[in-house]
């Protein structure tokens, strides 16, 4: 495993680079290099580890400890945590000074996302009405907004914890675009800027929490209905693409990633068009090198079983 360390840092760096950018997640750069469905289980194994000591079940700990694929999961943090800490300057510098070009460019960078999922499922009817009911769901529900929330209650803050962080594990959308729209984007960073320790610690605690419970179920979903969930994924990042339509009406006030309000391409277009060609391609290449390493094809138990019993 020790060789796989310096590609594991590279796919981590990866994720980390997707998931400064609101509106894209670094679980759809772990969809796409083939590594989404061991690192829900390396998540889920850690979040038991969690369960064991709530319970006082320390011999518990100790054994699920060791069971945790901390090979793959170190050089991932390391590459998420140099991404962040050396991209999040430029990259946020670029989507002020030039939102249109820099939506294009991750528009590009999903849509290439979607293709490559789309290629891992094998299409019938019920999960193809998945991925339309998903993707409908998610376009009308991005589109909506909330007004900042100052003062939020405690319940509300430890609830918007475990929604948010569950958001960067699901590919298509980010955490920081669901605090957005809950109205605590601004609020979440005045409380760390602030070191307001009660409202980091309760929404800290949230995000443990959620995060133990939703990798355990999406675990399940995953080596149960692995086809179906798929479709269900490929569906939530073609209706996020809402969130990075690069042509918008910003009204007076407004920053460009605040509104998502949709409009036909004007003024700047050829370069945001060629900017999304790349991103779409350097995604399909990505998951070509990433080829013989995937570790996403999971058949699902159910069909499995059906086929033995047949």
């Amino acid at each position: 495993m020790l060789k796989q360390a310096p590609m594991q840092v590279v796919r981590g760096f990866l994720m980390g680079s997707a998931d400064i950018v609101p509106g894209v997640s670094g679980g759809t750069i772990a969809l796409v290099l083939g590594i989404y469905t061991h690192l829900i289980d390396t998540v889920r194994d850690g979040a038991s580890v969690l369960g064991a000591a709530v319970k006082g079940d320390f011999s518990g700990v100790v054994e699920r400890f060791k069971a945790v694929d901390w090979a793959f999961l170190i050089p991932l943090l390391v590459g998420i945590g140099v991404a962040v800490i050396a991209l999040s300057h430029t990259i946020e510098h670029l989507l002020e000074t030039q939102p249109v070009r820099m939506s294009a460019a991750f528009f590009g960078l999903v849509i290439g996302s979607i293709v490559v999922t789309a290629q891992r499922f094998k299409p019938d009817p019920v999960r193809m009405a998945t991925l339309l009911g998903v993707a409908i769901v998610a376009f009308f529900v991005l589109g909506l907004r909330s007004g900042t929330v100052d003062d939020p209650a405690l319940p509300f803050v430890f609830i918007a914890g475990a929604i948010a962080i569950c958001a960067m594990i699901l590919p298509g959308i980010s955490g920081s675009f669901l605090l957005l729209m809950m109205g605590l984007y601004e609020t979440v960073l005045g409380a760390v800027s602030d070191r307001n320790l009660v409202f980091i610690a309760v929404f800290g605690l949230g995000a443990v929490l959620g995060l133990a419970g939703f990798s355990t179920v999406l675990h399940w979903a995953l080596h149960h209905y692995h086809q179906l969930m798929l479709a269900g994924l490929t569906g939530l990042m073609l209706g996020s693409l809402r969130v990075l339509w690069p042509w918008r009406e910003v009204p007076a006030g407004k920053e460009f990633q605040d509104v998502s309000n949709m409009s036909m391409p004007s003024g700047d277009v050829w370069m945001p068009i060629l900017l999304a060609v790349v991103g779409g391609v350097l995604v399909i290449g990505l998951s070509i090198l990433a080829g013989d390493d995937s570790e996403d094809e999971v058949e699902d138990e159910d069909e499995v079983q059906t086929t033995s019993v047949g």
